[in-house]
């Protein structure tokens, strides 16, 4: 039979280990979303810049939006490779 003392010992650690997995998954995810993020606004303007140039104008938010969600695709898969 267990003490009290090793009961509240095994908690403790079991409640660390636990901390410690949930801080882990947080950072992975704040980092993961701040590629997307970030690809995602470079592809939005690269994008308008494109639409822009090519159709003289009236294709700027039409490539802004196509380049936002590749810019957002290539972020992510580059957050998660690295």
């Amino acid at each position: 039979m267990m003490t009290r003392t090793e009961t509240k010992r095994r908690y403790r650690t079991k409640q660390q280990w636990a901390v410690a997995v949930v801080g882990l998954s947080l950072l992975t995810m704040a980092a993961s979303a701040c590629s997307t993020l970030v690809g995602a606004g470079v592809g939005a303007g690269s994008g308008a810049a494109i639409g822009a140039g090519v159709d003289g104008g009236s294709g700027a938010k039409k490539g802004a939006l196509i380049g936002a969600g590749v810019g957002a695709a290539a972020g992510t898969l580059y957050g998660i490779s690295r």
